[in-house]
């Protein structure tokens, strides 16, 4: 049998591993660290590294609306809409009279419009439709209309206007009072409108009693833009 040297075949392994990679060190840190800078230049700049790895992170996508943002909605007050504005009070410069007033008169009217309105956001619906013409049959609905009328708000409020002047028909005295309305649907959508109510009064009229010759509900019109 040949006998070499300790010396060289000590040299020889050293070379093979070497070679193959097998054992010992990582050749170069790339292939230790896939991760890492493959040289010098690339790991003075960290930066541009991570800018790499967020560009290439996917993109998580906007939450879609929930129970709580509805319920959220519901609960914001609906400003009513300005003055001037389509479904606003109109901007004519006249004021709301806060001076004593008789019943009669037309700012008598307007207590009428904002006690009724008053009365259906609190689902208190016979004394509501008690303030409509003929004991309230003007108004054309029973007391389950006015209730299944209202079931559809969650929130309903109304402004009432400056009345305009009262004129006289027929025996009769009438009287127009604007209101813009606005609140939330049960769905939680907004609303706004505005209407004119028409208020009638028998004029003080031998015969007439006094029932007649308060101010009651005609006719309530929404106004189109």
């Amino acid at each position: 049998m040949t006998r070499f040297p300790f010396a060289a075949v000590a040299a020889t392994a050293a070379l093979l591993a070497a070679c193959s990679g097998s054992g010992g060190a990582p050749a170069n840190r790339s292939e230790a660290d896939p991760a890492a800078p493959a040289n010098a230049a690339a790991a003075a700049r960290p930066g541009e590294a991570v800018e790499a790895n967020a560009a290439a992170l996917p993109v998580a996508p906007r939450p879609a609306p929930g129970p709580g943002d509805a319920a959220a909605r519901r609960r914001t007050p609906v400003e009513p809409a300005a003055p001037g504005t389509p479904q606003g009070l109109p901007d004519d410069g006249r004021p709301v009279s806060e001076a004593p007033f008789a019943a009669t008169s037309a700012q008598g009217a307007a207590d009428v419009v904002q006690t009724y309105y008053a009365l259906l956001e609190a689902r208190r619906f016979a004394p509501a439709r008690r303030l409509w013409s003929r004991g309230g049959g003007a108004s054309g609905k029973s007391l389950a209309d006015f209730a299944a009328a209202m079931a559809r708000y969650s929130d309903y409020h109304a402004q009432v206007g400056a009345p305009g002047a009262v004129e006289g028909a027929a025996g009769s005295l009438y009287v127009t009072v604007p209101v813009s309305l606005s609140g939330r649907l049960r769905s939680g959508a907004a609303f706004r409108e505005a209407a004119t109510v028409t208020l009638r009064r028998i004029n003080d009229v031998p015969g007439s009693t006094p029932d007649q010759r308060r101010w009651h509900i005609e006719r309530i019109e929404l106004r189109t833009p």
